[in-house]
């Protein structure tokens, strides 16, 4: 076993080390690469879609497992489940009237045990949320999400009242993990069921974010023609991997931890 660490242990020392630009470089070679191997191995990209939500839901599954097992909340952020559950609201109403399909029974499943997180921290367990460190101010990015959307939204046939909720939706998946993030900053030390949550959500912001970029290059750019003219195709493709980029630091020291054999996670500063 610590055969097989050494070589990992070199690598990561030697990542580390390396200047802030030479580890984007190898973080976006590193995104190329995993999505070159979706391409081959993934034939239908709707399905990462479909796995993005899958892993998503497991991340809450497991958010509901250490609130039933540890009768605890500390660590999580109620805010980044309430914005959690508004872009969700905001998604499944435009799902309704504008595309009903499988991601509807998905994005409904998944706000059901959002909403029952949030009333678990709010209420049952109330004593042990870390209010002090959850401090991220949700005006930050209500209100840039909601002007943003009111300037760029999808000029698709629709009623434009839920063109400019589907833009909102897009822009505050993007950002609503934010919150979170600052928590675990403000702490320094994750546990291990609050850090197999947020890897989850960047594991499925990455298939995400490659269902998009798979479906764009398949279809030669029509796709962006599809989605509408003006800014709106390109904030998409933006907003999917801004969702991808705010994640991967923290996807690094959680990959490291893990191969570590560390069972709790340790963010240095500056991480978030």
């Amino acid at each position: 076993m610590r055969v097989q660490q050494r070589p990992i242990r070199a690598l990561s020392m030697w990542v580390r080390r390396q200047p802030p630009k030479v580890k984007a470089f190898l973080g976006v070679v590193s995104g190329m690469a995993a999505l070159v191997l979706l391409r081959f191995i993934v034939h239908d990209h709707d399905n990462l879609f479909v796995a993005a939500e899958a892993v998503h839901s497991i991340g809450i599954s497991v958010l509901i497992y250490k609130l039933i097992k540890e009768k605890t909340c500390a660590g999580l952020s109620l805010k980044s489940q309430e914005l959690t559950a508004i872009f969700l609201a905001v998604r499944l109403y435009c799902s309704f009237v504008m595309e009903y399909d499988i991601h509807t029974l998905l994005d409904l499943a998944t706000l059901a045990t959002t909403l029952w997180v949030i009333y678990m921290i709010r209420f049952k367990l109330k004593s042990s949320y870390m209010e002090d460190k959850d401090n991220f101010a949700l005006y930050y990015v209500l209100v840039p999400c909601a002007a943003l959307a009111l300037f760029i939204h999808p000029s698709t046939s629709h009623n434009l009242v839920n063109r400019i909720f589907w833009a909102f939706c897009v822009y505050l998946e993007a950002v609503s993990v934010l919150p979170q993030l600052r928590v675990m900053q403000n702490t320094k030390i994750v546990e291990p069921f609050t850090a197999h949550y947020v890897f989850a959500l960047g594991v499925a912001r990455f298939l995400s974010c490659a269902h998009w970029v798979l479906q764009v290059l398949d279809s030669r750019g029509h796709l962006l023609v599809a989605l509408g003219y003006g800014l709106w195709p390109s904030m998409v493709l933006i907003s999917e991997i801004v969702q991808t980029f705010i994640l991967a630091d923290f996807c690094y020291y959680y990959i490291k931890s893990v191969f570590g054999g560390q069972l709790v996670l340790r963010l240095p500063s500056g991480v978030v």
